[in-house]
C-alpha cells in the first residue's frame, strides 16, 4: 500500500536510462506477477499505476528493444506494449515508489528532485520514495546492469533480476512495509 497513506493504492514507476531495456522489462514483469492470475487470493496489493520511464530522452516514443521483447516473450509475457518516455517532474507527485536500476539512474533522479526544490516546485513533489529496485529481493544496493550494448544473455540476467526484485517488492507491499 501507499507508504504515505496506507489506505490509498500504490503507484510504482520503474526508471532506467533510455526506457527501452531495463525499466520496461521491470514494468512488464511486475505487471505479469501482479496480474490476478498470478497472485494468490490472499494477496491484496491495492495497486493503482505501474509505469516506466528513462532519465534520458534518447528513445522517446520508441518501443522496447527487440531483445527485451523477445526475452519477455520467451518467458510467457506476450501482451506487453510500451512507448518510451522521459521522467517528468510530476512523476514525483504521482508515484509512491520510483525504482531505479542503477546508481547512475539514482543520481540522475535525485538531481532532478533537487533542481525542483531549488526552483520552488519540490514541496508538492515529495510523495515518491526513490530507491534502487535491487533493494527489493536482492542484496541491498544490487544494480541491474544495462544490457543494451551487450548480447542477448545480458537480457536474461536482467530478466532473472526483475523477477526476483518484483517478488521482493510484492512481498513488501503486501506486508504494508517500505523495506
Amino acid at each position: 500500500m501507499s507508504p504515505s497513506h496506507p489506505s490509498q493504492p500504490t503507484a510504482i514507476l520503474f526508471v532506467c536510462l533510455g526506457n527501452i531495456c531495463r525499466s520496461p522489462m521491470a514494468e512488464a514483469v511486475f505487471r505479469h506477477l501482479t496480474s490476478p492470475s498470478s497472485l494468490t487470493t490472499s494477496t491484496n496489493l491495492n495497486l493503482s499505476t505501474i509505469d516506466s520511464c528513462g532519465t534520458g530522452a534518447y528513445h522517446v516514443s520508441s518501443a522496447p528493444d527487440p531483445r527485451t521483447t523477445s526475452t519477455l516473450i520467451d518467458h510467457g509475457i506476450t501482451t506487453y506494449r510500451h512507448a518510451a518516455r522521459k521522467i517528468r517532474p510530476e512523476d514525483f507527485r504521482d508515484f509512491d515508489y520510483i525504482l531505479v536500476m542503477d546508481r547512475e539512474n539514482l543520481a540522475d533522479v535525485e538531481a532532478l528532485r533537487r533542481r525542483m526544490k531549488v526552483t520552488g516546485e519540490g514541496e508538492a513533489y515529495e510523495r515518491a520514495r526513490v530507491r534502487l529496485f535491487g533493494d527489493f529481493g536482492g542484496t541491498v544496493g544490487e544494480e541491474v546492469g544495462d544490457p543494451y550494448y551487450g548480447a542477448r544473455d545480458g537480457f536474461e540476467v536482467a530478466y532473472e533480476q526483475m523477477v526476483r526484485f518484483s517478488r521482493g517488492l510484492i512481498e513488501s507491499i503486501a506486508q504494508g512495509g517500505t523495506s
